[in-house]
């Protein structure tokens, strides 16, 4: 199911706020191990469609995979940074919901990061239609590993005052899907704690935050990396993610009966 009515144009907001910080998001965010994105490829895979593409971060890991790679990304300021970042793949506006893509024309459709954002059940029935018959839906998360002090420490002041659920679960996709799996992959990501502001600065909670409270949440994640331990004074740190990933291929095809 979507949004909860009540919440959806909280929800909307959300999700049209990254057309305001794209040039950020495609400096700082993360992209996704190799072994995660191997993972969810299925052997033989020609075609892939990436979902909600954003500028492109796993859609360049598919295409350095050696698929032909189709980008749907509804904001157009994502898109430009898509097509700079990854020359060669197409990027089309379009939505999980409506993609606009020709019936069983990929082997493996992805979202990255964004399934949050979908209503699960149109996405589900459309995405089942663009996929070949048994091919491959693939969820990815990037999650910040919280047993790290400093960590744990960033998330909490970047989540200081979201009432909105975007947890990274695993996706309802109904009888069109075989029961899904899951992996998980831990990684590190190098960042420079000065950085950390811009990395906070890119999540749609402080998108759409007045600047006065948007302000005081970046301040203090530039007091927390000027004066935790593990910060302060550094060049580079490794900030740690586990990449949460759930595959499920389509019922009827060669490898579902």
């Amino acid at each position: 199911m979507g949004p909860d009515e009540s919440a959806q144009p909280v929800h909307a907001a959300r999700a049209a706020s990254f057309d305001r910080g794209a040039d950020r998001y495609q400096a700082v965010r993360p992209s996704y191990p190799a072994d995660a994105v191997a993972w969810c490829v299925p052997e033989h895979a020609t075609d892939a469609v990436d979902l909600a593409a954003g500028t492109g971060k796993l859609t360049a890991r598919l295409a350095e995979h050696g698929l032909h790679v189709t980008a749907i990304e509804p904001s157009a300021a994502m898109r430009a940074e898509l097509l700079h970042a990854v020359p060669g793949v197409e990027a089309r506006p379009g939505s999980a919901e409506n993609t606009g893509l020709p019936t069983a024309s990929a082997d493996l459709v992805t979202v990255a990061q964004a399934w949050h954002w979908f209503d699960e059940r149109a996405a589900a029935a459309e995405i089942a239609r663009v996929l070949r018959p048994g091919g491959t839906l693939a969820v990815l998360w990037n999650t910040r590993d919280p047993d790290v002090d400093w960590v744990a420490a960033f998330t909490e002041i970047i989540h200081r005052g979201d009432t909105l659920e975007t947890s990274h679960r695993k996706p309802t996709l109904g009888e069109l899907f075989a029961p899904t799996e899951h992996a998980a992959f831990r990684w590190h990501d190098h960042i420079s704690p000065a950085d950390l502001r811009v990395l906070a600065a890119t999540r749609s909670h402080l998108l759409t935050l007045p600047a006065d409270d948007r302000d005081a949440l970046l301040d203090a994640v530039d007091e927390l990396a000027a004066t935790h331990p593990a910060l302060r004074g550094r060049d580079r740190v490794d900030l740690p993610y586990v990449t949460r990933c759930w595959r499920a291929r389509t019922r009827g095809g060669p490898h579902e009966p």
